[in-house]
């Protein structure tokens, strides 16, 4: 997925459908910008796009599915200037003529003016014949308002749309998703069912500002590359406005300190001191991936504490970070006995990791509620810490150090007591409750990670690979967040420029490896490059 197109003062911003009608009717009652302007805008943007693939594409034959809203309003604008520009133009028209109102009407008698072929059948059969010999099809069927499971005659157009395998350019929104969650409206129990859900684009030309729903999966999948549109909403309507969210920055890394020249006589102590509390038997690769993100993120000093049969092992397998064996538990875990040793160590450091590798002894999750409640300095809670705060949630809230948690769906699941695919439906949402309930940082993992913060501000992010679908690379992220905490950075701008870096290494890695032959190291050893991708990538 790719995102352009913005202005300077809203190119971050993220809407919900009713935040956007809202800034529609600001632009229209505040700063009179006519409702049937902004339609003209909205199409011609669209046409553009249309018209920028001619000269790499040779289009000439365009399918426009129009609805009777304002979304097929902006379809028939659309078809208007390509049938200017001389391409071979038809509409298919998917509702009743009489139901066609306000400005959308006015297009449609405009279209039929101008003498623009439009087909008013409905017909399946007629749209797939049509769809199979067009060069593009534009998706003007349902717009951002649409709610609630497609209706069958709907659902037949989305499937014939699709199953052409014509190129498609959507309107402001591919129809058959929630614009505010991205997930399909349409039903999806067999993988057949797919080709009803949603259309799938090549290309989404939105307007005003980038919708929730296309940035969070699966509707990011849908949308394909994203065009933010200016539309003529005056730029002063933004500022006061509320959004649902802010899309990551490729100048986090910037905030975060990582784009500074480093002074002639800089030495480790400048750049924090993390505490990576990580290992078990079996999983000392989790302490060890911890560790790398953050010497990879430029961490001064990193100690990793482990149980103390496992020490030697940890010498092996790290060169770089310093370890420290502490007592352990029955099962060579933290437990109990760990706790005094550990919290002497992460009280007079600047930041700890917490969690990866530890198992779920019930000796260990007694040392992890227990540690949390007594953390003086900031913290990640990560992995197997998680199972534990689940056991007691309010051990967040009484902790006074500020926490980031770093949850998976099926740990976020576990944290609420619900299942992942709940969590999967409205991920911006589920994270923004939880951060403001806990008062903590969240970083819900997965495609489009949300980064939320008690203040209920959250954040999407639109970088990374599906090669990082393996085990390990959220170890690597924990240190990474862990190690920018070391460095000085407050919870919320850490996990952003962690979050971001960790998917353009992913995106380093998998290109050089290719998606399946990538593991966690290589996430890891890409970082470097990452940080400087993102440098020169910055807006």
């Amino acid at each position: 997925m790719k995102l352009v197109g913005y202005s300077d003062c809203s190119r971050t911003l993220l809407v919900t459908a009713e935040q956007m009608r809202e800034l529609d009717r600001v632009a229209t009652e505040k700063y009179g910008v006519p409702s049937l302007l902004l339609m003209e805008n909205a199409g011609k943007a669209v046409a553009n796009e249309v018209l920028r693939r001619i000269g790499t594409h040779g289009l000439r034959r365009v399918i426009v599915v129009a609805g009777p809203g304002n979304n097929g309003g902006d379809g028939f604008v659309a078809a208007r200037h390509l049938q200017a520009a001389l391409l071979d133009v038809t509409v298919f028209y998917w509702g009743d003529r009489a139901s066609a109102k306000g400005d959308a009407l006015t297009n449609l008698e405009l279209a039929e003016k101008e003498g623009i072929r439009i087909d008013y059948t409905r017909s399946v059969k007629r749209l797939s014949k049509a769809a199979n010999r067009s060069d593009l099809i534009i998706d003007a069927l349902l717009g951002t308002g649409a709610k609630g499971e497609l209706k069958p005659d709907y659902a037949d157009a989305v499937r014939a749309v699709n199953f052409s395998g014509v190129p498609v350019i959507a309107v402001d929104i591919p129809s058959g998703l929630n614009a505010d969650t991205g997930q399909v409206l349409g039903p999806v129990e067999r993988f057949e069912d797919v080709g009803k859900a949603a259309v799938k684009a090549e290309t989404t030309v939105t307007f005003g500002l980038a919708k929730v729903g296309l940035v969070t999966w699966p509707g990011a999948w849908y949308a394909g590359d994203i065009v933010v549109a200016d539309i003529g909403i005056p730029e002063d309507a933004f500022q006061p406005r509320a959004s649902a969210a802010r899309l990551i920055r490729a100048d986090c890394a910037t905030l975060a300190g990582l784009g500074r020249r480093r002074n002639e006589d800089a030495h480790k102590g400048d750049f924090g001191h993390v505490a990576i509390v990580a290992g078990s038997v079996g999983m000392t690769g989790a302490a060890t991936l911890a560790a790398m993100g953050a010497l990879r993120i430029g961490t001064g000093l990193v100690t990793v504490l482990v149980p103390e049969s496992l020490n030697d092992i940890m010498e092996v397998k790290l060169t770089e970070a310093m370890t420290i064996p502490v007592p352990q538990g029955k099962a060579r875990a933290f437990g109990m006995a760990s706790l005094d040793r550990v919290l002497e160590h992460v009280s007079k450091w600047d930041a700890a990791v917490i969690g990866p590798g530890f198992g779920r002894d019930e000796d260990t999750i007694d040392f992890t509620l227990n540690l949390i409640s007594k953390l003086t300095r900031p913290a990640i809670i990560d992995a197997d810490a998680l199972y534990a705060v689940s056991r007691d949630p309010g051990v967040l809230r009484r902790c006074r150090a500020p926490l980031v948690i770093t949850p998976h769906p099926g740990e976020m699941a576990t944290l609420l007591g619900t299942k992942a695919d709940q969590v999967q439906s409205n991920r911006l949402e589920t994270a923004r409750a939880f951060a403001k309930k806990h008062r903590v940082t969240v970083v819900l993992k997965g495609a489009g990670t949300v980064v939320a913060e008690p203040s209920g501000t959250a954040y999407v992010n639109t970088t990374g690979s599906p090669g990082m679908a393996t085990g390990g690379t959220g170890d690597v992220l924990s240190g990474m967040i862990g190690g920018l905490l070391a460095q000085g950075n407050e919870p919320v701008r850490a996990a952003n420029a962690a979050v971001y870096i960790h998917g353009v290494a992913g995106e380093i890695a998998a290109k050089k490896l290719s998606e399946p032959a990538m593991i966690a190291s290589d996430l890891a050893d890409c970082i470097g490059d990452a940080i400087l991708e993102v440098q020169r990538e910055e807006f």
